[in-house]
This record gives C-alpha cells, structure tokens and sequence, in this order.
C-alpha cells in the first residue's frame, strides 16, 4: 500500500472515530453529571462535558495502529504504552481532580519510557549553547525535561475555546508534512491520524452546541506526550540532500510550539517570583489575556494561532542562520508575547477612532 493512502486513511479513519464517539460522550457526560463546571480559575460559564480527549485516544491510537499496516513502528509501542498512562491520568483528574505532584510523577514515567526502552532521546542538540553531540546520561537528562516540559506546555494551554486543538493541528500538520519530506512514513501516518482527530474535535469545540466538549486534561497530556515524540524524531532523523533548512530545525520545532512552551515558562517563573508553586493554577496565561484585553474566545484563539504561526515563518525564514541567534530571537519575541494582547487591542481601538 502507497504510504500516502496510508495517510489519507489515517486522517479519516481518526476523524470518523472522533465524530461518532463524541455524541456518544457527550451524553454518557450528562447522564452521569460528568462537566467541567465553572468556577474562578474557568472561563466557561456553563457546565460543560469535559472528556473529549477519550474521543481523541481512540481517534489516534486506532488509526495509526491500523494505517500503518506493513510499516515498521516500534516506536508507536512505546509512544502508545506513554499515551495510556497519560490517558488514566488525566481521566482520573477530569473526573475527581489529581494532585499536581501525582500528574507531574505521571509524567516524569512516561517520558522514562519513551526514553530508555523507547530510545526516543535528543542526541544532539544543533550546536545550541555551543553543544552538539550528548553523552548518553547528558541525552537522558536533557530528553526528560523536554517531554515534561512539553507535555506541560500542551496541558496549560488548554483554556478556551479552540486554541489548544487549533495550536495542536498546527503543529500536527507542520510535523507531518516534514516527515513526508524526510521519508518518515511512519511518522507522518501518526501526524495526519492526529490531525484528523482534530479537525473533528475543533468542530464539537467550537461550534458542538449540544454537543459541544472539552478535550479535558485526557486530551491534552496525550497530546502532549504526542507532541514530545514528534519534536524529539524530528530534530533525529538524519537529513536528506533535498531538504533544506540550514542548521534550524530545532530553530523550527521550537518555533511551532512557540506560543505553550513560552507562555508555560512566563507564568511558571511568574508564580516562583511571587512565592507561589509553580503548579498553582492562575488566570495568567497568555489567553486569559486576551480574554480581559476584551476579545472573544474565538477571537483570542485566532490571534494567538497567527502570533504562533508568524513565528514559525519568521523563524523559516532566517532558517539558514546560526541557531543561538534564532534562539535569542525566540527568547526577545517570547518576552513580547505577554504584551500582543495590549498590542492588538490599540491597534484595533486606533482603527475605530
């Protein structure tokens, strides 16, 4: 079978399981009064089903599984025992709340998993602060904390309507077309399983009405240790003589993920400053922002898509440049981010004047 039927497969086989479970979610979430209801730390202001990242478990590991068919993806066992114990976990807190030492400790054991029996390590990180190849203690050390971070990034994000499977889909899509390009069929087949699913979820996200849903701490540490995968693969495979991005890709796969991993940073060192943990939940994040700058939920999710997706470009196209100095680029631009939502809001009000 062509590889790319495989994709198309994918991607359709996952949005079709998405599509009919989500219904079915929906109404097992009201008939046992399973939402996410509102309170100080939500912006929702109704109670809402919160389980949709089961919708996306089942898109994703389903489909891959099957779409692969002859293709060989010993890392897809690996990637799926990780995901199951990110999918308990993040159950049990979208049901009867976790505490966050035993979801980081979750965390912390699925990355282990993806690096040592998985072997999906960085091994050389580019020449960034002057370090390309790592020892294998130094590659374990530095691996576990870009899976954490990571899985963190992509679980914090989710706070309004959109952006976390928006950011998602953006990252997926970005992934799958470079594994295309790099002649990894296998990972390319997982991105557009991911971005099916997606697709479809963003639907019943936005625009669901009665069966609108939320994808839950179930979907976003799933797709968070989705994500680390990808990141880690991509800045591995070795390049072919037709793909050219200089020296940039960890430059690259950085920037997609630029808007959860800056903002996760911000708001953790902004809670140490001010003597709190830096797991304690807040209204500080990037899209709360938005929210009290006066823009919408949707409105909010597409300007940070843009900022993200501006980045990313930004940074293709200076991709033949050192990589500290698109590093300390993406450190200035992430120090800007807390700042667009005041940005675009006197940008909009001179328009109206």
């Amino acid at each position: 079978m062509h590889p790319i039927l495989q994709m198309i497969i994918a991607f359709l086989m996952s949005g079709y399981l998405v599509y009919t479970s989500i219904p079915v979610i929906v109404h097992i979430s009201k008939a046992k009064n399973l939402f996410d209801y509102p309170n100080k730390r939500r912006v929702n202001d109704k109670p809402i089903p919160n389980l949709g990242g089961i919708a996306l478990f089942i898109g994703i590991s389903i489909s891959t599984l099957l779409s692969v068919y002859k293709l060989p993806f010993l890392d897809m066992h690996y990637i799926t025992v990780a995901m199951i114990i990110m999918f308990f976990v993040g159950l049990k807190d979208d049901i009867l709340i976790l505490s966050h030492k035993r979801k980081f400790a979750a965390q912390f054991v699925s990355a282990l998993i993806l690096i040592i029996p998985g072997d999906i390590r960085l091994t050389n990180l580019e020449g960034l602060l002057g370090i390309y190849g790592l020892n294998y203690v130094s590659s374990v050390i530095i691996s576990l904390l870009v899976i954490v971070a990571i899985i963190n990034a992509a679980n914090l994000i989710d706070g309004i309507d959109g952006l976390a499977a928006g950011l998602s889909l953006m990252v997926t899509v970005f992934f799958g077309f470079s594994f295309i390009l790099l002649g990894q069929n296998q990972y390319a087949i997982l991105c557009f399983a991911i971005a099916g699913s997606l697709i479809m979820f963003l639907f019943f996200n936005v625009f669901g009405g009665k069966n609108k849903i939320f994808m839950g701490d179930t979907g976003s540490l799933i797709l968070g240790v989705l994500f680390a995968s990808l990141f880690i693969r991509y800045n591995e495979v070795p390049i072919v003589p037709n793909y050219e991005t200089g020296s940039s890709m960890m430059a690259l796969s950085i920037a997609i993920m630029f808007v959860p991993l800056f903002d996760m940073a911000r708001v953790f060192f902004s809670r140490i400053l001010r003597g709190k943990s830096p797991f304690l939940p807040d209204k500080n994040h990037i899209h709360h922002k938005f929210l009290d700058a006066g823009f919408s939920h949707l409105q909010s999710s597409i300007l940070i898509l843009v900022i993200n997706l501006s980045v990313l470009g930004l940074m293709y196209v200076l991709r033949f440049q050192n990589i500290n100095i698109l590093f300390i680029l993406l450190l200035v631009l992430g120090c800007i981010l807390p700042y667009c939502p005041a940005i675009f809001k006197m940008k909009i009000l001179k328009k109206t004047i």
